[in-house]
């Protein structure tokens, strides 16, 4: 009975923490789609990433429904369709034309086209714990698909050496959902919940030591686009100093220089005469 008891406290106890920091990988994107928002312009962020997590939160609630007694996936995954759903949404309202074309027919075919069919599919081919392993496996499948998404934004990391668009409040929840998600599946014996989040952790993890290696390297492109630095003497204190100078100012000496050697050219020939 005590046996009982502590598992399902444990569960419980996952359940809450899995809801809390689920919610929290959902909302991380928050102050990215702000700035879409406030710029009126996606810039360099891509949708795949949240078009595939959409797409297997639409998965998960299929897989629970089909399990039975999987309150925590319906209802996590249920608050993620409708996040997703909005950042998207706010995805193609800002997009240029061509990447809201690209955008659009990815969703029609996966989200509509791919998920009709294995609905269909799972339906059809399979029946009773034949249908739960079969539909498990799937979910597994794209669910790899979905921590392999951001593969696209770490190549994009490694060539520009900036983590403009890798948010890492992003990539930290996401690792640490995936430890919980491990430990939930773990907990329920649930391979098919357990396996894909090895690989999301590995993943998280990689963007955000990514993230540290480059986060400063922004602030050094800044630090190189700087006006130039020139030496100048200053009698007054006896030493040199370094001053910057625009080139505008140093335009203006360049000038003030010939007019005073042309006028003192003009004086040397006055007093020839």
């Amino acid at each position: 009975m005590a046996g009982l008891s502590l598992d399902h406290f444990g569960l419980a106890f996952e359940f809450l923490l899995g809801n809390l920091i689920s919610f929290a990988v959902y909302l991380a994107p928050i102050p990215t789609f702000y700035r879409v928002y406030r710029k009126k312009s996606t810039e360099g962020f891509q949708s795949e990433p949240y078009i595939m997590a959409l797409f297997s939160a639409m998965l998960w609630i299929y897989y629970a429904f089909i399990k039975t007694d999987e309150y925590l996936l319906i209802t996590i995954n249920s608050f993620g369709c409708v996040v997703e759903t909005i950042y998207i949404a706010m995805f193609l309202a800002y997009a240029p034309k061509k990447i809201k074309i690209y955008a659009t027919k990815v969703i029609l075919v996966l989200n509509v086209g791919v998920f009709s069919l294995i609905v269909l599919s799972t339906l059809l081919l399979a029946k009773g714990p034949h249908r739960v392993k079969l539909l498990g496996w799937i979910c597994v499948g794209f669910a790899v698909s979905v921590f392999a998404a951001p593969l696209s934004i770490i190549r994009q990391v490694i060539r520009t050496k900036s983590v403009e668009f890798m948010p890492f409040s992003l990539s930290f929840f996401l690792t640490l959902s995936a430890v919980v998600w491990f430990s939930y599946g773990l907990c329920t014996k649930d391979i098919y919940i357990a396996i894909p989040n090895i690989l999301g952790f590995s993943f998280g993890l990689v963007q955000m030591v990514l993230y540290i290696v480059y986060k400063d390297a922004k602030e050094l492109n800044m630090k190189d686009d700087k006006l130039p630095e020139f030496i100048v003497s200053t009698p007054k204190h006896s030493e040199t100093q370094i001053a910057p100078q625009t080139v505008e100012e140093i335009d203006v000496s360049v000038a003030e220089s010939k007019i005073e050697e042309e006028e003192k050219g003009e004086d040397d020939k006055k007093d020839t005469v």
